[in-house]
Protein backbone atom coordinates (compact mmCIF):
# COMPACT_ATOMS: atom_id res chain seq x y z
CA UNK A 1 0.00 0.00 0.00
CA UNK A 2 1.15 3.79 -0.57
CA UNK A 3 0.03 6.50 0.41
CA UNK A 4 1.03 9.06 -1.80
CA UNK A 5 1.75 8.57 -5.84
CA UNK A 6 3.49 11.74 -7.55
CA UNK A 7 2.86 11.52 -11.01
CA UNK A 8 3.34 13.26 -14.58
CA UNK A 9 6.45 14.91 -13.20
CA UNK A 10 10.43 15.49 -15.17
CA UNK A 11 12.29 14.50 -12.15
CA UNK A 12 16.01 14.48 -11.66
CA UNK A 13 16.61 11.97 -8.65
CA UNK A 14 20.55 12.59 -8.16
CA UNK A 15 20.71 9.30 -7.78
CA UNK A 16 23.19 7.91 -10.69
CA UNK A 17 21.80 4.38 -10.76
CA UNK A 18 18.11 5.81 -11.98
CA UNK A 19 18.42 9.84 -12.68
CA UNK A 20 15.59 10.68 -14.25
CA UNK A 21 12.09 9.38 -13.64
CA UNK A 22 8.47 10.84 -13.66
CA UNK A 23 6.58 9.16 -11.06
CA UNK A 24 7.34 8.50 -7.59
CA UNK A 25 5.75 6.43 -4.34
CA UNK A 26 5.71 7.05 -1.03
CA UNK A 27 5.07 5.35 2.05
CA UNK A 28 4.27 7.16 5.06
CA UNK A 29 7.63 9.57 4.90
CA UNK A 30 9.47 7.40 2.53
CA UNK A 31 10.23 6.92 -1.01
CA UNK A 32 9.01 3.31 -2.12
CA UNK A 33 9.46 3.62 -5.32
CA UNK A 34 10.98 5.90 -8.71
CA UNK A 35 9.54 4.88 -12.06
CA UNK A 36 7.13 5.93 -14.66
CA UNK A 37 2.97 6.09 -15.10
CA UNK A 38 3.21 2.20 -14.13
CA UNK A 39 3.59 3.30 -10.96
CA UNK A 40 -0.22 4.27 -11.18
CA UNK A 41 -0.68 0.14 -10.66
CA UNK A 42 0.74 0.52 -7.02
CA UNK A 43 -2.09 2.62 -6.04
CA UNK A 44 -5.51 2.17 -3.89
CA UNK A 45 -8.60 4.04 -3.02
CA UNK A 46 -6.70 5.87 -0.39
CA UNK A 47 -4.16 6.65 -2.16
CA UNK A 48 -3.64 10.56 -3.04
CA UNK A 49 -2.27 10.88 -6.22
CA UNK A 50 -0.38 14.36 -7.31
CA UNK A 51 -0.32 15.13 -11.29
CA UNK A 52 2.63 17.39 -11.19
CA UNK A 53 1.31 18.47 -14.86
CA UNK A 54 5.24 18.44 -16.48
CA UNK A 55 6.81 20.21 -13.45
CA UNK A 56 10.72 19.97 -12.61
CA UNK A 57 10.84 17.70 -9.09
CA UNK A 58 14.38 17.47 -7.49
CA UNK A 59 15.32 16.49 -3.72
CA UNK A 60 14.80 18.67 -1.09
CA UNK A 61 17.10 21.43 -0.45
CA UNK A 62 18.92 22.09 2.44
CA UNK A 63 20.76 25.91 3.32
CA UNK A 64 23.42 24.47 5.27
CA UNK A 65 24.77 27.38 6.95
CA UNK A 66 21.46 29.33 8.52
CA UNK A 67 20.95 31.89 11.85
CA UNK A 68 17.15 30.42 12.00
CA UNK A 69 16.38 32.61 14.83
CA UNK A 70 17.78 35.78 13.99
CA UNK A 71 16.09 35.44 10.38
CA UNK A 72 13.07 34.63 12.18
CA UNK A 73 13.51 37.39 14.26
CA UNK A 74 14.57 39.48 11.39
CA UNK A 75 11.24 39.30 10.24
CA UNK A 76 10.15 42.02 13.48
CA UNK A 77 13.20 44.33 13.38
CA UNK A 78 13.88 46.93 11.24
CA UNK A 79 15.13 46.59 7.88
CA UNK A 80 18.06 48.03 6.97
CA UNK A 81 18.63 45.54 3.98
CA UNK A 82 19.89 46.85 0.89
CA UNK A 83 19.39 50.54 1.60
CA UNK A 84 20.98 53.00 -0.75
CA UNK A 85 22.28 55.29 1.59
CA UNK A 86 23.41 56.01 5.41
CA UNK A 87 20.66 58.90 5.00
CA UNK A 88 17.84 56.38 3.60
CA UNK A 89 18.99 53.87 7.00
CA UNK A 90 18.89 56.97 9.61
CA UNK A 91 15.09 57.48 8.17
CA UNK A 92 14.17 54.22 8.93
CA UNK A 93 15.42 54.07 11.72
CA UNK A 94 13.35 57.55 12.67
CA UNK A 95 10.03 56.12 11.39
CA UNK A 96 10.83 53.54 13.63
CA UNK A 97 11.30 55.56 16.64
CA UNK A 98 8.06 57.76 16.24
CA UNK A 99 6.25 54.30 16.47
CA UNK A 100 8.14 52.97 19.45
CA UNK A 101 7.32 53.57 23.75
CA UNK A 102 9.61 56.12 24.96
CA UNK A 103 12.95 53.84 26.40
CA UNK A 104 12.19 50.85 23.97
CA UNK A 105 15.12 49.59 22.40
CA UNK A 106 15.29 49.84 18.55
CA UNK A 107 16.86 46.80 17.02
CA UNK A 108 17.43 46.47 13.61
CA UNK A 109 19.90 44.85 11.13
CA UNK A 110 20.82 44.73 7.16
CA UNK A 111 23.27 47.99 7.32
CA UNK A 112 26.20 47.93 5.39
CA UNK A 113 28.83 51.23 4.73
CA UNK A 114 30.16 49.34 1.39
CA UNK A 115 27.06 50.05 -0.26
CA UNK A 116 26.54 53.81 0.75
CA UNK A 117 28.73 56.63 -1.13
CA UNK A 118 31.72 56.88 0.51
CA UNK A 119 32.04 53.76 2.11
CA UNK A 120 32.89 55.14 5.54
CA UNK A 121 31.31 53.71 8.88
CA UNK A 122 28.03 55.59 10.19
CA UNK A 123 28.21 56.80 13.73
CA UNK A 124 26.32 57.45 16.80
CA UNK A 125 25.90 61.27 15.73
CA UNK A 126 23.75 59.97 13.11
CA UNK A 127 21.28 58.49 15.11
CA UNK A 128 21.23 60.66 17.69
CA UNK A 129 18.79 63.40 16.55
CA UNK A 130 16.21 60.93 15.52
CA UNK A 131 16.35 59.06 18.28
CA UNK A 132 16.51 61.12 21.39
CA UNK A 133 14.37 58.53 23.91
CA UNK A 134 15.61 54.91 22.47
CA UNK A 135 18.60 52.95 22.52
CA UNK A 136 19.19 51.90 18.99
CA UNK A 137 21.37 48.50 18.21
CA UNK A 138 22.16 47.86 14.78
CA UNK A 139 23.78 44.85 13.22
CA UNK A 140 25.51 45.32 9.85
CA UNK A 141 24.38 42.79 6.93
CA UNK A 142 27.64 40.84 7.95
CA UNK A 143 26.61 40.77 11.72
CA UNK A 144 30.43 40.96 12.87
CA UNK A 145 29.37 45.14 12.99
CA UNK A 146 27.00 47.02 15.38
CA UNK A 147 25.91 50.53 14.86
CA UNK A 148 24.51 51.92 18.34
CA UNK A 149 23.62 55.63 19.27
CA UNK A 150 24.94 57.39 22.25
CA UNK A 151 21.50 56.28 24.59
CA UNK A 152 23.14 52.51 24.04
CA UNK A 153 26.75 53.19 24.69
CA UNK A 154 25.09 54.84 27.65
CA UNK A 155 23.40 52.30 28.65
CA UNK A 156 26.24 50.01 28.01
CA UNK A 157 28.56 52.05 29.94
CA UNK A 158 31.11 52.16 27.09
CA UNK A 159 33.23 55.45 27.63
CA UNK A 160 36.80 56.51 25.90
CA UNK A 161 38.26 54.49 28.81
CA UNK A 162 36.48 51.37 28.12
CA UNK A 163 39.34 48.70 26.90
CA UNK A 164 38.68 46.40 23.53
CA UNK A 165 37.41 43.29 24.48
CA UNK A 166 40.42 40.47 23.16
CA UNK A 167 37.72 39.67 21.08
CA UNK A 168 36.64 42.73 19.41
CA UNK A 169 37.00 46.40 18.79
CA UNK A 170 35.49 49.91 19.35
CA UNK A 171 35.60 51.92 16.83
CA UNK A 172 37.13 55.13 17.94
CA UNK A 173 37.22 59.14 16.78
CA UNK A 174 40.72 61.03 16.97
CA UNK A 175 40.16 61.97 20.51
CA UNK A 176 39.67 58.25 21.22
CA UNK A 177 35.89 58.40 22.48
CA UNK A 178 33.67 55.34 20.51
CA UNK A 179 32.01 56.47 17.43
CA UNK A 180 29.08 54.30 17.41
CA UNK A 181 30.34 50.98 15.89
CA UNK A 182 31.02 47.98 17.20
CA UNK A 183 33.22 44.95 15.70
CA UNK A 184 33.40 41.73 16.61
CA UNK A 185 33.33 40.73 19.68
CA UNK A 186 32.78 44.63 20.97
CA UNK A 187 29.15 43.90 20.47
CA UNK A 188 28.22 42.07 22.94
CA UNK A 189 29.55 44.97 25.41
CA UNK A 190 25.80 46.06 23.87
CA UNK A 191 23.91 43.14 22.93
CA UNK A 192 23.76 41.51 26.49
CA UNK A 193 21.51 44.70 27.48
CA UNK A 194 19.05 43.90 24.59
CA UNK A 195 15.90 42.50 25.80
CA UNK A 196 15.38 38.73 25.11
CA UNK A 197 13.04 36.48 23.76
CA UNK A 198 11.96 33.44 25.31
CA UNK A 199 12.42 30.41 23.93
CA UNK A 200 8.63 29.83 23.85
CA UNK A 201 8.39 33.48 21.77
CA UNK A 202 11.48 32.31 19.30
CA UNK A 203 9.65 29.15 18.78
CA UNK A 204 6.27 31.62 17.52
CA UNK A 205 8.56 33.20 15.50
CA UNK A 206 10.41 30.03 13.83
CA UNK A 207 6.47 28.99 13.14
CA UNK A 208 5.57 32.41 11.23
CA UNK A 209 9.01 32.23 9.40
CA UNK A 210 8.81 28.36 8.47
CA UNK A 211 5.90 28.50 5.50
CA UNK A 212 8.31 31.06 3.98
CA UNK A 213 11.32 28.93 3.75
CA UNK A 214 8.99 26.36 2.41
CA UNK A 215 7.85 28.58 -0.27
CA UNK A 216 11.23 28.79 -1.65
CA UNK A 217 11.70 25.05 -1.73
CA UNK A 218 13.85 24.48 1.57
CA UNK A 219 13.18 21.07 3.40
CA UNK A 220 16.17 21.60 5.86
CA UNK A 221 18.63 23.74 8.07
CA UNK A 222 21.69 23.26 9.66
CA UNK A 223 21.13 26.08 11.86
CA UNK A 224 24.07 28.49 13.88
CA UNK A 225 22.17 30.51 16.70
CA UNK A 226 22.54 30.34 20.29
CA UNK A 227 20.98 27.38 22.86
CA UNK A 228 17.64 29.12 23.17
CA UNK A 229 17.13 28.41 19.49
CA UNK A 230 17.57 24.71 20.06
CA UNK A 231 15.23 25.29 22.80
CA UNK A 232 12.57 26.77 20.71
CA UNK A 233 13.54 23.81 17.55
CA UNK A 234 12.42 21.34 20.64
CA UNK A 235 9.10 23.37 21.58
CA UNK A 236 8.00 23.31 17.94
CA UNK A 237 8.98 19.33 17.29
CA UNK A 238 7.31 18.40 20.82
CA UNK A 239 4.16 19.91 19.48
CA UNK A 240 4.16 18.60 15.99
CA UNK A 241 4.82 21.83 14.17
CA UNK A 242 8.88 21.33 13.04
CA UNK A 243 8.12 20.87 9.22
CA UNK A 244 12.16 21.45 8.09
CA UNK A 245 14.88 19.04 9.34
CA UNK A 246 16.88 20.76 11.65
CA UNK A 247 20.77 20.04 12.24
CA UNK A 248 21.76 21.70 15.47
CA UNK A 249 25.09 22.96 15.50
CA UNK A 250 26.90 23.64 19.25
CA UNK A 251 28.52 27.10 19.48
CA UNK A 252 31.82 26.52 21.67
CA UNK A 253 31.22 28.37 25.19
CA UNK A 254 28.38 25.01 25.41
CA UNK A 255 30.25 22.02 23.99
CA UNK A 256 31.73 21.11 27.10
CA UNK A 257 27.93 21.17 28.78
CA UNK A 258 27.39 18.50 26.16
CA UNK A 259 30.32 16.30 26.54
CA UNK A 260 29.50 16.23 30.09
CA UNK A 261 26.08 15.29 29.33
CA UNK A 262 27.46 12.41 27.06
CA UNK A 263 26.22 13.87 23.98
CA UNK A 264 27.34 13.32 20.64
CA UNK A 265 27.43 14.35 17.18
CA UNK A 266 23.95 12.82 15.53
CA UNK A 267 21.98 12.61 18.64
CA UNK A 268 18.66 13.05 17.83
CA UNK A 269 16.27 12.00 14.92
CA UNK A 270 15.55 12.76 11.64
CA UNK A 271 13.98 15.88 12.11
CA UNK A 272 15.99 17.12 14.79
CA UNK A 273 19.52 16.52 16.05
CA UNK A 274 22.84 17.44 17.28
CA UNK A 275 25.60 19.47 14.81
CA UNK A 276 29.50 19.84 15.28
CA UNK A 277 31.21 22.05 17.44
CA UNK A 278 30.72 25.92 15.84
CA UNK A 279 33.97 28.35 16.45
CA UNK A 280 34.64 31.44 15.31
CA UNK A 281 38.59 31.96 13.97
CA UNK A 282 38.21 35.37 12.80
CA UNK A 283 35.86 38.05 11.40
CA UNK A 284 34.40 39.42 8.21
CA UNK A 285 35.03 41.12 4.83
CA UNK A 286 32.23 43.96 5.48
CA UNK A 287 33.58 44.75 8.69
CA UNK A 288 37.46 44.13 7.63
CA UNK A 289 37.95 42.08 10.15
CA UNK A 290 38.19 38.24 8.24
CA UNK A 291 41.78 37.88 9.17
CA UNK A 292 44.86 37.68 6.53
CA UNK A 293 48.32 37.22 5.10
CA UNK A 294 48.97 40.67 3.81
CA UNK A 295 47.14 43.50 5.03
CA UNK A 296 43.63 45.25 3.37
CA UNK A 297 43.77 47.54 0.18
CA UNK A 298 44.47 50.69 1.41
CA UNK A 299 45.12 49.74 5.03
CA UNK A 300 48.46 48.55 5.66
CA UNK A 301 47.95 47.99 9.28
CA UNK A 302 44.88 46.07 9.20
CA UNK A 303 44.91 42.40 8.73
CA UNK A 304 41.93 41.42 9.94
CA UNK A 305 40.88 40.22 13.93
CA UNK A 306 41.62 36.82 15.74
CA UNK A 307 38.30 35.90 17.55
CA UNK A 308 39.76 32.47 18.61
CA UNK A 309 43.61 32.14 18.89
CA UNK A 310 44.89 29.15 17.54
CA UNK A 311 45.83 27.13 20.25
CA UNK A 312 42.10 27.64 21.63
CA UNK A 313 41.07 26.47 18.56
CA UNK A 314 43.48 23.21 18.33
CA UNK A 315 42.33 22.13 21.41
CA UNK A 316 38.73 23.10 21.61
CA UNK A 317 38.45 20.74 18.36
CA UNK A 318 40.94 17.85 19.66
CA UNK A 319 38.76 17.53 22.69
CA UNK A 320 35.06 17.78 20.34
CA UNK A 321 36.83 14.97 18.00
CA UNK A 322 37.47 12.82 21.12
CA UNK A 323 33.82 13.43 22.52
CA UNK A 324 32.70 12.29 19.38
CA UNK A 325 31.53 15.43 17.88
CA UNK A 326 33.39 16.93 14.46
CA UNK A 327 33.84 21.00 14.00
CA UNK A 328 32.56 23.29 12.15
CA UNK A 329 34.88 26.41 11.86
CA UNK A 330 34.07 29.94 10.47
CA UNK A 331 37.37 31.38 8.67
CA UNK A 332 36.97 33.87 6.22
CA UNK A 333 40.51 35.16 5.83
CA UNK A 334 42.91 33.37 3.93
CA UNK A 335 45.17 33.60 6.96
CA UNK A 336 41.75 32.39 8.96
CA UNK A 337 41.67 29.60 6.30
CA UNK A 338 44.94 28.29 6.52
CA UNK A 339 45.12 28.54 10.71
CA UNK A 340 42.28 26.10 10.54
CA UNK A 341 43.38 23.64 8.34
CA UNK A 342 46.88 23.41 10.15
CA UNK A 343 44.70 22.61 12.92
CA UNK A 344 43.02 19.83 11.34
CA UNK A 345 45.47 18.41 10.15
CA UNK A 346 46.60 17.83 13.58
CA UNK A 347 43.24 16.55 14.76
CA UNK A 348 43.37 13.99 11.42
CA UNK A 349 46.28 12.33 12.87
CA UNK A 350 45.23 12.06 16.19
CA UNK A 351 42.02 10.50 14.57
CA UNK A 352 44.17 8.09 12.24
CA UNK A 353 45.83 7.11 15.64
CA UNK A 354 42.50 6.36 16.70
CA UNK A 355 41.78 4.24 14.04
CA UNK A 356 38.85 6.93 12.70
CA UNK A 357 37.83 7.14 9.51
CA UNK A 358 37.38 11.10 8.16
CA UNK A 359 33.55 10.17 7.69
CA UNK A 360 33.60 9.01 11.69
CA UNK A 361 34.06 13.11 12.27
CA UNK A 362 32.81 15.33 9.10
CA UNK A 363 34.86 18.62 9.92
CA UNK A 364 33.96 21.44 8.32
CA UNK A 365 35.17 25.16 7.41
CA UNK A 366 32.79 27.63 6.89
CA UNK A 367 32.46 30.22 4.14
CA UNK A 368 35.99 29.44 3.54
CA UNK A 369 35.59 33.11 1.74
CA UNK A 370 39.03 33.43 0.53
CA UNK A 371 42.28 30.84 0.45
CA UNK A 372 45.72 31.49 -0.05
CA UNK A 373 47.06 29.57 -2.79
CA UNK A 374 49.60 27.57 -1.00
CA UNK A 375 46.01 26.05 0.69
CA UNK A 376 43.96 25.16 -2.43
CA UNK A 377 44.80 20.99 -2.20
CA UNK A 378 44.24 21.01 1.56
CA UNK A 379 40.79 20.74 2.23
CA UNK A 380 40.51 17.92 -0.42
CA UNK A 381 43.47 16.20 0.96
CA UNK A 382 42.17 16.35 4.70
CA UNK A 383 38.20 15.45 3.98
CA UNK A 384 37.14 18.71 4.83
CA UNK A 385 33.73 19.85 3.84
CA UNK A 386 33.94 23.34 1.99
CA UNK A 387 30.67 24.95 3.44
CA UNK A 388 30.26 27.88 1.20
CA UNK A 389 27.12 30.56 0.56
CA UNK A 390 27.29 31.03 -3.39
CA UNK A 391 25.21 34.27 -3.34
CA UNK A 392 27.96 36.24 -1.13
CA UNK A 393 29.86 36.19 -4.16
CA UNK A 394 27.65 38.41 -5.65
CA UNK A 395 26.82 40.40 -3.37
CA UNK A 396 30.12 41.02 -1.82
CA UNK A 397 32.48 41.26 -4.89
CA UNK A 398 32.64 45.00 -4.92
CA UNK A 399 33.81 44.91 -1.33
CA UNK A 400 36.02 41.96 -2.10
CA UNK A 401 37.77 44.10 -5.41
CA UNK A 402 38.07 47.08 -3.17
CA UNK A 403 39.78 45.50 -0.20
CA UNK A 404 41.52 42.05 -1.49
CA UNK A 405 42.21 43.32 -4.86
CA UNK A 406 43.36 40.79 -6.86
CA UNK A 407 44.00 37.97 -4.45
CA UNK A 408 39.87 37.87 -5.17
CA UNK A 409 40.48 34.91 -7.70
CA UNK A 410 40.68 33.01 -4.83
CA UNK A 411 38.28 34.36 -3.28
CA UNK A 412 33.89 32.80 -3.21
CA UNK A 413 35.59 30.22 -5.44
CA UNK A 414 33.80 26.45 -4.77
CA UNK A 415 35.19 26.02 -8.04
CA UNK A 416 38.68 25.56 -6.94
CA UNK A 417 37.50 22.80 -3.85
CA UNK A 418 35.25 20.86 -6.71
CA UNK A 419 38.04 20.12 -8.98
CA UNK A 420 40.35 19.39 -5.88
CA UNK A 421 37.72 16.81 -5.33
CA UNK A 422 36.76 18.59 -2.25
CA UNK A 423 33.31 18.03 -0.33
CA UNK A 424 30.86 21.08 -0.54
CA UNK A 425 27.59 21.96 1.06
CA UNK A 426 25.77 25.23 0.21
CA UNK A 427 23.83 27.82 2.28
CA UNK A 428 22.78 31.17 2.74
CA UNK A 429 24.11 32.61 6.37
CA UNK A 430 20.53 34.10 6.60
CA UNK A 431 19.56 36.74 7.45
CA UNK A 432 23.18 37.92 6.08
CA UNK A 433 21.98 36.88 2.98
CA UNK A 434 18.29 35.61 1.70
CA UNK A 435 17.22 32.07 2.68
CA UNK A 436 16.05 31.49 -0.76
CA UNK A 437 17.99 28.79 -3.11
CA UNK A 438 17.48 29.37 -5.76
CA UNK A 439 19.10 32.99 -5.68
CA UNK A 440 21.98 31.09 -4.64
CA UNK A 441 21.99 28.58 -6.96
CA UNK A 442 21.81 31.22 -9.56
CA UNK A 443 24.65 33.23 -8.02
CA UNK A 444 26.68 29.75 -8.12
CA UNK A 445 25.68 29.36 -12.07
CA UNK A 446 26.02 32.84 -13.58
CA UNK A 447 28.46 34.72 -11.05
CA UNK A 448 26.22 37.67 -11.68
CA UNK A 449 23.71 39.38 -9.89
CA UNK A 450 20.15 39.82 -10.62
CA UNK A 451 20.45 42.81 -12.22
CA UNK A 452 23.39 41.27 -14.82
CA UNK A 453 26.16 43.46 -12.94
CA UNK A 454 29.51 43.04 -13.17
CA UNK A 455 28.75 41.74 -16.72
CA UNK A 456 26.89 38.66 -18.89
CA UNK A 457 29.85 36.17 -17.74
CA UNK A 458 29.78 36.94 -14.45
CA UNK A 459 32.79 37.69 -11.89
CA UNK A 460 36.00 35.73 -12.34
CA UNK A 461 33.96 33.98 -14.65
CA UNK A 462 36.36 30.35 -14.31
CA UNK A 463 34.64 30.11 -10.76
CA UNK A 464 30.99 29.03 -12.56
CA UNK A 465 29.44 26.15 -11.81
CA UNK A 466 27.09 23.73 -13.59
CA UNK A 467 23.68 23.62 -12.32
CA UNK A 468 23.89 20.39 -11.28
CA UNK A 469 26.64 20.60 -8.94
CA UNK A 470 25.40 23.91 -7.17
CA UNK A 471 22.15 21.82 -6.58
CA UNK A 472 23.91 18.69 -5.37
CA UNK A 473 25.55 21.69 -2.95
CA UNK A 474 21.94 22.38 -1.55
CA UNK A 475 21.65 18.45 -1.36
CA UNK A 476 24.05 15.76 -1.25
CA UNK A 477 26.54 17.85 0.13
CA UNK A 478 24.42 19.05 2.80
CA UNK A 479 23.36 15.81 3.37
CA UNK A 480 27.04 13.93 3.93
CA UNK A 481 27.49 17.28 6.37
CA UNK A 482 24.70 16.43 8.30
CA UNK A 483 25.34 12.56 8.35
CA UNK A 484 22.03 11.95 6.44
CA UNK A 485 23.35 10.89 3.06
CA UNK A 486 21.42 7.29 3.20
CA UNK A 487 18.48 9.02 3.86
CA UNK A 488 18.18 12.73 2.29
CA UNK A 489 19.60 14.47 -1.16
CA UNK A 490 18.62 12.16 -3.90
CA UNK A 491 14.89 10.66 -4.79
CA UNK A 492 15.34 6.91 -4.24
CA UNK A 493 13.72 3.99 -2.53
CA UNK A 494 14.55 4.39 1.05
CA UNK A 495 15.08 7.86 1.00
CA UNK A 496 12.77 10.42 2.55
CA UNK A 497 9.87 11.86 0.88
CA UNK A 498 11.83 15.27 0.91
CA UNK A 499 11.20 17.32 -2.42
CA UNK A 500 10.54 20.56 -3.89
CA UNK A 501 8.56 20.72 -7.04
CA UNK A 502 9.54 23.93 -9.74
CA UNK A 503 8.00 25.43 -12.91
CA UNK A 504 10.56 25.23 -15.03
CA UNK A 505 13.39 22.80 -15.77
CA UNK A 506 16.68 24.94 -14.57
CA UNK A 507 18.85 21.90 -15.62
CA UNK A 508 18.52 22.90 -19.06
CA UNK A 509 17.49 26.47 -20.33
CA UNK A 510 19.00 30.16 -20.04
CA UNK A 511 20.98 29.96 -16.27
CA UNK A 512 20.47 33.45 -16.08
CA UNK A 513 16.88 32.82 -15.90
CA UNK A 514 17.29 31.08 -12.88
CA UNK A 515 15.87 33.64 -11.33
CA UNK A 516 12.57 33.78 -13.07
CA UNK A 517 11.66 30.07 -11.51
CA UNK A 518 8.63 29.74 -9.37
CA UNK A 519 8.42 26.95 -6.59
CA UNK A 520 4.89 24.97 -7.26
CA UNK A 521 5.09 22.76 -4.13
CA UNK A 522 7.86 21.43 -1.20
CA UNK A 523 7.26 18.40 0.47
CA UNK A 524 8.67 17.64 3.86
CA UNK A 525 8.05 13.87 5.01
CA UNK A 526 5.40 13.02 2.65
CA UNK A 527 3.63 15.99 3.44
CA UNK A 528 3.11 18.92 1.02
CA UNK A 529 4.25 21.90 3.23
CA UNK A 530 3.60 24.44 0.09
CA UNK A 531 1.59 23.93 -2.63
CA UNK A 532 1.03 26.29 -5.68
CA UNK A 533 -0.04 24.17 -8.99
CA UNK A 534 -0.03 21.18 -7.44
CA UNK A 535 -3.29 19.22 -9.51
CA UNK A 536 -4.69 16.39 -7.10
CA UNK A 537 -6.59 13.65 -8.52
CA UNK A 538 -8.84 10.73 -8.04
CA UNK A 539 -7.67 7.14 -7.37
CA UNK A 540 -9.12 4.77 -10.61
Amino acid sequence: MIDRLILNANIYTLDAAQPRASALAIRGDQIVAVGDASLRALATRSTHLDDLAGATVMPGLTDAHIHWELTARALREIDLFDLPSKAAAVARVAAAAQAAHGGAWLIGRGWSQAQWEGGAFPTAADLDSVTPNNPVFLRARSEHAAWVNRAALHEAGITADTPDPADGVIVRDESGEPTGVLLEGAMTLVRQHLPLPSADEVAAMMREAQPLAWRCGLTGIHDYDQPRAFEAFQLLHERGELGLRVVKNINDPFIDEAIRLGLRWGYGNHWLRLGGLKIFADGALGARTALMFDPYEGEPDNYGVVVTEKNVMRALVMTASRAGFPSTIHAIGDRAVHDVLDVYEEVRADERARGLQPSDRRHRIEHVQIIHPDDLTRLAALDIIASMQPIHATADYLMADKYWGKRSRYAYNPRLQLDQGARVAFGSDSPVEPFEPLKGIHAAVTRCRADGTPNPEGWYPEARLTVEEAVRGYTQGAAYAAGMESRLGTLAAGYFADLVALDRDIFEGDPHDLLKTGVVGTLTGGVWRYTNGIHPLSAE
